[in-house]
């Protein structure tokens, strides 16, 4: 394997799905390729083969040198054994190696050995391989003894091939999936060759637009505010982080349906909660903050979780043209971001109080839903792959706990839009009634809102109702990039605190797209919004509290994360419970005194050093001579000190000013 992750790829699919024009891409751009040609010539007169060939040959650069291997199946695995470190192979395709392998002209032959030599070969190359294979196994089992023959002799080489490559793509109507990305390394292959000096070309149908800068990341002071998380400068974090073993080409992450992400501890989660009974707790315990303890457990995947620390609040801003927005006050969105970068605002006070950083995020603006699509597919590929490098950009930094806000104007028509194309909600149902910059509802701009989603139904009413689909017809920018959060941070292994339409919304289009992620989010409140509800029901999401607070998404999750941290406090913190093999606490074992109440005529050894012992002399001087008390301290000579009379032979009173010495009689 190679200094850079990558080393040998196997790219499968089947009949015109486009395998040998992705595999051709990747490569497209190396200083030198061979490649290498396992098929043979065929008939002459069959025109159609001769055809396919030629389009093949056509494509090639005329850098490009090629070699054949058709006349002998064992010349393939020489010459990858025999490639240089400084060479590119592109083997097309392994199904006419197959073919040749099984010619009558090369039997009898081991061709269960050739086909070890081969993967031998793969594994053990210093050259930069590309394969090139049919996938024939999701087919019918052939009816002819020569057609079992090829399928089985084929699967059986793209199984031993795949096992050698360090990764393995499968490419399904000109769309790649990957099924094995290299193990650790920072991208796939067509990256590898990026970093290696070569720029590589994005496969069929990616898009090639550059992502944008990341936006600064604030951290607002506070008095007696927990040390926020470290947060790098912007654009500092490299998004393709080791971790991240998916999908890439040269322009960024592959995102699409089906994706496989990281699910939180199942063992871990139950294991916390039911430690929780052998604790020290008073009372009846942690209520419905059990499950804050279980979703810590589970996310950070310890039985013991401990609090959050370094925390990053995500503010995106976006608004949403047309009816989407009916009522909402001109340009006050923009101001409560131009707030928060200040430092001011309920939002950033919360998150200061918290000790966390604050990332304001600009999205794009949405078009008119009830007009058109609300973004561009390419809008919304750019959007998602952003959020993705807005969590990978947390990760890096240190961040545990991402808290998504937002705060464009008709964010939450947008997201009843969504709600209604997801779950199949009325949108009166689920969008929430408008109130003005007066205080008062406004009835007619929530029946404006109500009639922009229902004609934006009604206009994608035959449209594909696919994540992506919905994100540009319906969700925006908005929740396009909430969407490419969620995936980032469940990537990354970073859970998340959602509070607000856009959040749930987020949460609804990322189930397509990866249903993992829904388990690395926590809904610490509904805000009394009833779409906030439905989504939270369809996604599994029991929220916490019902404190209806008001102040814009993100605050509410905020106000409540000390009181999430409380309880995971105790978790961590609290011994096992006496009765169960936990100790006593020694804060309980010796009780002091209080005050200077009366005292036991046994002296402690702690205060004996200034008493005189027994009868022995005493001062000349009268103001040294009076008693002094066995109490916990020294007592005044003032007359309602003197009671009561300390035992022993120690010096008496008779008055509040006249000590006498033992054995002196007072007249």
């Amino acid at each position: 394997m190679s200094v850079d992750g990558w080393n040998t790829l196997l790219v499968l699919g089947g009949i015109r799905s486009g395998k040998s024009e992705f595999a051709e891409s990747v490569v497209a751009e190396a200083p030198t390729v061979r490649y290498v040609a396992t098929a043979p010539a065929g008939d002459p007169e069959d025109t159609e083969w001769a055809t396919r060939l030629a389009a093949h040959r056509a494509r090639r650069p005329g850098s490009w040198t090629t070699e054949e291997t058709a006349a002998d199946p064992g010349r393939l695995a020489e010459v990858i054994a025999a490639a240089g470190p400084n060479e590119t192979l592109l083997v097309d395709d392994l199904g006419g190696w197959v073919t040749v392998l099984l010619d009558p002209a090369h039997q009898p032959a081991d061709d269960t050995a050739t086909i070890a030599e081969l993967a031998a070969a793969v594994r053990a190359s210093a050259a930069r391989v590309v394969l090139v294979s049919p996938e024939v196994g999701l087919s019918l089992v052939p009816t002819t003894p020569l057609g079992r023959a090829f399928t089985d002799a084929l699967g059986a080489t793209n199984r031993a091939v795949a096992d050698a490559c360090d990764a393995v793509a499968l490419v399904v109507a000109g769309q790649t999936a990957w099924l094995k990305p290299a193990a650790g390394q920072a991208g796939t292959p067509a990256q590898a060759f990026e970093q290696a000096g070569v720029p590589a070309q994005a496969g069929p149908g990616q898009a090639g637009a550059p992502d944008e800068a990341l936006p600064e990341v604030l951290t607002p002071a506070a008095t007696a505010a927990p040390a926020a998380a470290p947060a790098g400068a912007p654009g500092q974090a490299d998004w393709a982080a080791p971790t991240m073993a998916l999908p890439m080409v040269a322009t960024g992450l592959v995102i699409q349906p089906g994706m496989e992400l990281p699910m939180p501890d199942d063992y871990t989660g139950p294991q916390a909660v039911d430690r929780l009974a052998t604790l020290d707790i008073p009372g009846a315990g942690l209520g419905v903050l059990e499950r804050v303890v279980g979703f810590a457990a589970a996310t950070q995947g310890t039985a013991t979780p401990t609090p959050w620390g370094a925390v990053r609040v995500l503010l995106l801003h976006g608004d949403h043209e047309g009816g989407a927005s009916a009522g909402a006050t001109p340009g006050e969105s923009a101001r409560r971001a131009r707030q928060a970068r200040a430092g001011k605002g309920a939002l950033a006070r919360l998150a200061a109080e918290n000790g966390a950083s604050l990332q304001v995020v600009e999205t794009p603006t949405s078009a008119p839903i009830e007009e058109g699509p609300a973004l561009t597919g390419e809008r919304v590929e750019s959007a998602l792959r952003y959020g993705w490098r807005l969590a990978e950009q947390a990760a890096d930094a240190g961040v545990q706990l991402l808290v998504l806000a937002a705060c464009g104007a008709g964010t939450e028509t947008a997201a009843a839009a969504v709600l209604a194309a997801t779950a199949g909600a009325e949108p009166p149902a689920v969008l929430g009634r408008v109130m003005n910059e007066h205080g008062e509802y406004d009835d007619a701009a929530w029946m404006v809102r109500c009639a922009a989603v229902r004609d934006a139904l009604h206009r994608t009413r035959r449209s594909p109702r696919e994540a992506k689909d919905i994100l540009a017809e319906l969700g925006g920018g908005d929740v396009a990039v909430a969407t490419g959060v969620l995936l980032g941070a469940t990537a990354r292994r970073v859970p998340v605190l959602l509070d607000g339409p856009v959040g749930v919304a987020a949460g609804m289009v990322s189930r397509d797209l990866a249903g993992q992620a829904r388990h690395w989010c926590l809904l610490p409140d509904h805000g009394g919004r009833p779409g906030v509800r439905l989504a939270a029901d369809v996604l599994g999401l029991t929220p916490l509290l019902d404190l209806r607070l008001d102040l814009g998404e993100g605050a509410t999750a905020l106000a409540a994360l000390p009181l999430l941290r409380s309880a995971l406090t105790l978790a961590a913190g609290l011994p096992v419970h006496p009765s169960l093999g936990g100790g006593d606490d020694e804060d309980f074992t010796e009780p002091e005194p209080a005050g200077p109440g009366p005292t036991s005529t046994e002296p402690e050894p702690e205060f004996t050093e200034p008493e005189p012992a027994g009868p022995g002399p005493t001062s000349t001087e009268p103001e040294f001579t009076g008693p002094e008390p066995a109490g916990p301290g020294p007592t005044s000579t003032e007359p309602e000190f003197t009671e009561p009379e300390p035992a022993g032979p120690g010096p008496t009173t008779i008055g509040p000013d006249e000590p006498v010495a033992p054995g002196r009689r007072a007249d």
